[in-house]
């Protein structure tokens, strides 16, 4: 994994960063206002893939949780959700469906059997277009809910870097209170991590006072090295969360990914004192996945991890399945898949 770094070359958090947010062994954590690039720590980076897939597929094999255990799981999972989507065919109406799911992801049938009601279970956000963001504002209006609105030319990021950050600061003047932004894939392969540093820097000056994910699109990455030096990077210019994917490459989110980027953080809280956020995203649809990544993230940063402040799925089929083991635990039964609809 990455290397371990000398107290003596890290850089202090600004002091003018709010509350505490997580802790790691103990110690108090705050959030992300960035550093300064610091190329000798980029360039330091390495990571042990074949010890890393072995950890992941350790990870499936020696954690199962039954019965109440798992279905507690399974609630926190809920209470973690971006629930998303991101289609081109969109309308404010399935928009309008999608934000009453999130207000209520389970059904009430359900809940009774459970004997869940005072928990009031809701997801975290609603992921959509820009061009959703105020449909969403008013569906979600008094629930809490966050409305995250992808931006900067997503899923691809191509677009002029002017466009990108005026299309953040708009979604931003919508109201949208989380910015799920794409970094330049080229930077990363070429090296330009100064490039980067720049690019996700000015991201996160036109996301203010939003909280801004940056979307690293690992899948498109090639190496896990690359993953860990472009996390680093983003997490450098000031990243709230950083992400796995879109949900749009070919490859997504997997363990052995979410080994490197929980890892990175957690070197980065060791060497900073601030905390940075973690959101697999695409090709987590079932609940058993979703225990395997809950599960990392208690060991590899723990339980201040384990809520939706500083950990989240970007799921649009995972909630359904939830709901059916929900309802296997409950009665005993399997239901068919249409009972779960989402939008």
């Amino acid at each position: 994994m990455p290397v371990e770094h000398n107290q003596s070359r890290s850089i202090a958090p600004h002091a003018s960063v709010g509350g505490v947010i997580a802790e790691l062994a103990g110690r108090p954590l705050l959030p992300n206002a960035g550093i300064p690039l610091n190329l000798d720590w980029v360039r330091e980076v390495r990571v042990n893939t074949s010890a890393i897939e072995r950890r992941a597929q350790s990870q499936v094999a020696r954690r199962t949780v039954k019965k109440e255990w798992q279905a507690a799981w399974l609630l926190r999972a809920i209470t973690c959700m971006d629930l998303t989507t991101l289609s081109g065919d969109d309308t404010d109406e399935r928009v309008r469906r999608l934000c009453a799911k999130g207000r209520h992801p389970i059904q009430p049938g359900l809940e009774q059997k459970l004997g869940i009601e005072a928990l009031q279970i809701k997801v975290a956000a609603i992921c959509v277009y820009h061009t959703f963001v105020e449909t969403a504002l008013h569906a979600l209006e008094g629930s809490g809910i966050h409305v995250a609105a992808v931006s900067t030319g997503f899923p691809a990021g191509l677009s002029p870097l002017a466009e990108r950050i005026n299309e953040i600061r708009r979604s931003v003047e919508a109201g949208a209170h989380e910015i799920d932004v794409v970094i330049t894939r080229a930077h990363v392969f070429g090296g330009r991590w100064q490039a980067l540093y720049d690019e996700v820097a000015a991201f996160k000056q036109a996301c203010r006072p939003a909280h801004m994910k940056v979307i690293l699109g690992t899948g498109d990455l090639l190496t896990l090295r690359n993953v860990a030096r472009a996390s680093i990077v983003a997490m450098m210019a000031g990243a709230d969360f950083i992400k796995t994917s879109t949900g749009k490459e070919p490859t997504n989110a997997t363990l052995p990914v979410g080994l490197v980027m929980t890892r990175v953080i957690r070197e980065y809280a060791q060497q900073t004192g601030m905390a940075v956020g973690f959101k697999p995203a695409g090709g987590i649809r079932t609940a058993k996945q979703s225990i395997d990544w809950l599960a990392m993230i208690k060991e590899e940063l723990g339980s201040s991890w384990l809520r939706a402040e500083m950990f989240r799925f970007g799921a649009s089929g995972l909630l359904g399945d939830i709901e059916r083991q929900l309802e296997h635990y409950a009665t005993g039964r399997y239901s068919a898949e249409y009972r779960h609809p989402l939008a």
